[in-house]
């Protein structure tokens, strides 16, 4: 009995948006550029799910899609290049972070600096265009004595 195959978009995804994300989440897993990741691989061999890990820290990524969280969000390459999220990971050494990011060909649109609220950081676009923010900055840090 074989079973039938539905296009992407009868099951509310989108082949453009799912063209794209499998070629570039594989460039970072082959480039090394996480430290961990696990992947969901669906439809015909393409990556629809990320899980990024870093140290105790996990972040889950999805591709885009046309189903009812998805029309909540797109990705900023669609019309009107808005952006629907901006995380600011907090990183032990900003300056490594930035060189292996660079390394890696990270889009950066926001050079390495100095803040004047405390740490140091800088803005990359992933392959999609959306925003990531990397810095020492950390609310949460113990205050350090005087």
């Amino acid at each position: 009995m074989s079973q039938a195959i539905d296009s992407p978009e009868s099951v509310g995804m989108s082949s453009r948006r799912l063209e794209r994300i499998q070629p570039a989440m594989q460039a970072y897993v082959d480039r090394g550029v996480y430290a961990g990741v696990s992947t969901l691989i669906a439809r015909r061999g393409t990556i629809v799910h990320a899980e990024l890990t870093f140290g105790n820290a996990m972040i889950m990524l999805g591709s885009a899609r046309d189903d009812e969280y998805g029309r909540l969000v797109k990705p900023p390459t669609d019309p009107g290049d808005s952006n629907t999220q901006s995380p600011y990971i907090v990183v032990q050494d900003a300056d490594r972070h930035y060189a292996r990011a660079v390394a890696a060909g990270a889009t950066i649109v926001m050079d390495l600096k100095d803040e004047d609220y405390g740490g140091r950081g800088y803005s990359c676009r992933d392959p999609e265009g959306h925003l990531w923010n990397f810095g020492t900055y950390d609310p949460w840090a113990p205050a350090k004595p005087s």
